[in-house]
């Protein structure tokens, strides 16, 4: 809960699904009642209401919105004294139900030229390894890390920028405790129980354990680190 940078990322892999129009109320606010602005925004003909913590430059990959405001007239809020805990009932909430109606940003905010930004972790890379961290852990137990397929290709000179699980080179994979020898292409490559390294359908690098919870039987937490080291033979 209230974990910005894994609210993004989730989001992020699940924005490309939504169709044209459609109106996301993101309501992960842990300045809640602070300073921190409330803002409504609008980028590739969707739009966006919640807190300027970051959580949006993350989810654009640093892009800057088409246009953006804050979310500062309190004729389009639930109340003009809203709770110093809970924005998104009094002020998000509103201001995506207006978006959705047909108003404008205008009718509702401020225009704003910027906006608070964090920056994504990303994977140390060098000529011997690649390692990472687990930056979600999903219902099913998988621990997704910020590794990507295009990282492999780019630290092993790949022609291909998502390369497929056959034309990876040999590997030791290290998970907590648990050394992985290979990158598979599914789940069903080991037998059941056994953990695996593979590339999810977000493209980025998982630990998993067929048929179980790798976050569990591996004991691995978000934050961990995922060591990949490349063979001598590669």
């Amino acid at each position: 809960p209230q974990d910005i940078m894994e609210s993004a990322f989730v989001l992020q892999s699940a924005l490309p699904y939504f169709p044209s129009g459609s109106v996301h109320l993101i309501v992960v606010d842990p300045g809640v009642g602070t300073d921190r602005r409330a803002v409504a925004l609008r980028k590739n003909n969707q739009w966006f209401v919640g807190a300027d913590n970051g959580l949006f430059p993350l989810l654009f990959d640093g892009d800057s919105p088409d246009a953006a405001v804050k979310l500062d007239n309190p004729d389009a809020w639930r109340t003009a004294s809203p709770s110093n805990t809970f924005h998104g009932r009094d002020i998000f909430a509103p201001a995506a139900a207006h978006l959705a109606a047909g108003r404008t940003l205008t009718d509702i905010g401020t225009p704003v030229d910027t906006l608070e930004h964090l920056q994504w972790a990303q994977p140390i890379v060098d000529a011997d390894a690649i390692e990472g961290r687990v930056v979600h852990v999903d219902h099913f137990g998988n621990c997704v890390t910020n590794i990507r397929r295009s990282t492999f290709a780019d630290a092993l000179n790949l022609d291909e920028e998502a390369p497929s699980a056959d034309l990876l080179p040999a590997i030791e994979g290290y998970a907590g405790s648990t050394i992985l020898e290979a990158i598979h292409g599914t789940y069903g490559d080991v037998d059941e129980g056994e953990p695996l390294l593979l590339f999810g359908s977000t493209g980025f690098l998982e630990v998993a354990v067929n048929g179980g919870n790798a976050a569990e039987l591996l004991d691995i937490r978000k934050g961990d680190s995922i060591k990949i080291a490349f063979s001598e033979s590669t």
